[in-house]
């Protein structure tokens, strides 16, 4: 079901937390709400859902109006950051608790609660209570209440904010599996990157009440909007542009940093002409990648990323000199133009 946001506002106390928020959701579609703690997303997903009142505008899901529709005509599907489960209901119960206050018959329940456990994973758990599952588990099964009563839409408020991360991560690759199978309209709120990355199909960055961007994954990386959406999608090196980096690269008096990514950035041990003397100052060993700390002429410090055999090719240690080299670099003239000065 495609969803409409036109206009949206809400206020708390003096607190702006949506400002004419306007936004298009296809249907079938995967999308992440993206931001920082006050930025606005769960408040945004919330009023979809009907938990929020608006000060202005309209939300229109598969063409009706529900803006001031009661939240249990809207046929939405809601999951908790803390899974919100009956303690005293068995898994089975739990996931048939919306069925049954729908009036379903027992066996429709029943074919339904067995279809939704295969589903997610827990065949031969429909016993046990909440208390007996892990983290994880009871995450699915608050994902398989929600979608016991086919919603036209689901929303997901952090929904793995509350796990560890080896958790986190082996479920969002099953909440994407999961879409793939049921294809039903999704939005989930995540202030992780990495996460909105991985599972959505469409990312929205929120800042300030307001929406700084919509696009791919690909898209929101690669060709950000704005100076927020680049530092708050990636690491990234902020640099005067009277930098002495840029002294080989033309660019434009139309604003006063730059962007950089530090994979965008070359080491090399020997100048070739066009390259930037620096110092190594540290050396941090990330896991699958090095990040190497550099001191510039002018009293600047980058940070570099190398995939461990480039680090062991360069042989690199600290205090060497070294030479570094712009690849790809963004200033941006004004909020909505970005300009590539390498």
């Amino acid at each position: 079901m495609s969803i409409f946001v036109k206009k949206v506002s809400k206020k708390f106390g003096n607190f702006q937390a949506l400002d004419e928020v306007s936004l298009e959701i296809k249907d079938g579609k995967l999308l992440a709400l993206l931001g920082p703690s006050g930025s606005g997303k769960s408040t945004l997903l919330r009023a979809i859902a009907g938990l929020e009142t608006l000060d202005a505008g309209s939300i229109i899901i598969n063409g009706r109006d529900t803006t001031h529709l009661d939240i249990r005509k809207r046929n939405i599907g809601f999951v908790f950051q803390h899974y919100a489960l009956f303690k005293h209901l068995t898994v089975r119960q739990n996931i048939a608790f919306g069925l049954e206050i729908r009036k379903y018959s027992r066996q429709q329940v029943k074919r339904k609660v067995e279809e939704l456990l295969e589903l997610i994973q827990l065949q031969g758990l429909g016993d046990r209570y909440p208390a007996q599952l892990s983290g994880g588990q009871r995450q699915r099964v608050a994902l398989a209440r929600a979608l016991a009563v086919q919603p036209q839409v689901l929303l997901l408020d952090e929904p793995f904010g509350a796990l560890d991360a080896k958790v986190r991560k082996e479920l969002r690759a099953w909440l994407r599996r999961l879409h793939e199978d049921v294809r039903v309209t999704s939005i989930f709120v995540t202030h992780d990157r990495e996460e909105a990355m991985e599972v959505a199909d469409e990312i929205v960055v929120m800042n300030h009440g307001r929406i700084e961007q919509v696009g791919t994954p690909a898209e929101i990386y690669d060709r950000p909007a704005t100076p927020f959406v680049m530092s708050f999608v990636g690491e990234v090196n902020v640099l005067p542009t009277t930098a002495r980096l840029f002294r080989h690269h033309p660019h434009y008096e139309i604003g006063s940093q730059v962007f950089v990514r530090p994979h965008d950035l070359e080491v090399q041990t020997e100048s070739d002409g066009k390259s930037t003397e620096a110092k190594v100052k540290r050396v941090i060993y990330l896991g699958w990648k090095i990040q190497v700390e550099l001191a510039l002429p002018d009293d600047l410090t980058v940070a570099v990323h190398l995939s461990r055999e480039q680090f062991a090719q360069l042989n690199l240690r600290s205090g060497q000199q070294v030479f570094i080299k712009l690849h790809n670099a963004k200033l941006f003239a004004e909020p909505s133009k970005m300009l590539n000065i390498v």
